[in-house]
């Protein structure tokens, strides 16, 4: 195989809480165990939801861990021309199109069409497949060809979804002028030569989008692994939206102790940063052989 590459990509929008220190962890684990490299990258392109500083505080965050990275961290506020080109290059091809809908309109197509609205995420109907109609566009998509996509979960084992019929067409280019996260996660992994992407469940559903478009660009897909996302009392995700709290930097070993419990591993003593990391990391290992 080639050399393990790994990446960790948190979102500038605040601190690391403890949700997004389980992935955290789990893709450094992942990553040193494997005997590879560990990547971080800042993904920052959803300028309103940047918190100014952010940024910093993530990286001194990781750093108070012991979680260090083996590059600088990449932006991608930095890469919109390489997200221009991939882009470019599957619409020369005629795989995105033009869509003139808002969001409400697709719910209404939705409603006519099925009778009741699906929970969650709603299929885009193709309204705009053929052309805008005298429409103005708002958005690109990604013409989603039917069948099934499947890949090998490395937590959760074998998956698969019908995108077209669950997802449909989806945005690669978004109404507000920014590029879509399911087109710059997959031209940065490619970029970055990433081989494995370690992340929280919260994402997977994400997966099958990715791996279409790296088929559909000619990139690799890397091995995917979804751990479990850590919930409040309410049984929300844990994020900066539902209120939770930084990690406690003045203790990072109890901070990383809790994150490893999340992830079913049994606690063990440890005296210090050093001495949990590679502990973990050999335990790791051997869940993983």
């Amino acid at each position: 195989m080639t050399t393990y590459i790994g990446r960790f990509a948190p979102s500038p929008s605040g601190p690391l809480h403890q949700g997004s220190l389980v992935a955290a962890l789990a893709s450094y684990l992942d990553a040193r165990a494997h005997g590879g490299r560990w990547l971080v990258r800042i993904e920052d392109l959803d300028a309103p939801r940047v918190a100014e500083g952010a940024d910093r505080i993530i990286l001194g965050q990781l750093q108070a861990l012991g979680l260090h990275a083996d590059a600088p961290p990449v932006y991608q506020s930095a890469r919109h021309p390489a997200y221009r080109a991939a882009f470019d290059a599957l619409r020369e091809r005629g795989l995105v199109y033009p869509c003139g809908c808002t969001r409400k309109e697709i719910a209404d197509s939705i409603l006519s069409a099925r009778g009741s609205l699906p929970a969650g995420e709603l299929p885009y109907p193709g309204t705009c497949r053929a052309g805008l109609h005298g429409r103005s566009a708002r958005a690109w998509r990604v013409r989603v060809p039917p069948g099934v996509v499947r890949f090998t979960d490395r937590w959760l084992g074998p998956v698969e979804q019908d995108l077209a019929d669950e997802v449909g067409d989806f945005v690669l280019f978004r109404a507000d002028g920014m590029w879509a996260y399911q087109l710059a996660v997959v031209v940065d992994d490619a970029a970055q030569g990433i081989t494995d992407v370690v992340r929280g469940q919260d994402l997977l559903g994400s997966t099958p989008r990715q791996k279409l478009l790296q088929e559909m660009l000619g990139l690799p897909s890397p091995r995917w692994m979804h751990v479990p996302v850590v919930v409040n009392g309410q049984g929300q995700k844990l994020s900066k939206q539902t209120g939770a709290a930084a990690i406690d930097t003045g203790q990072p070993v109890a901070a990383l102790q809790a994150a490893w419990r999340h992830l079913g591993f049994a606690p063990f003593a440890a005296g210090d940063l050093a001495g949990f990391l590679a502990e973990a990391t050999r335990r790791w290992q051997e869940r993983s052989r």
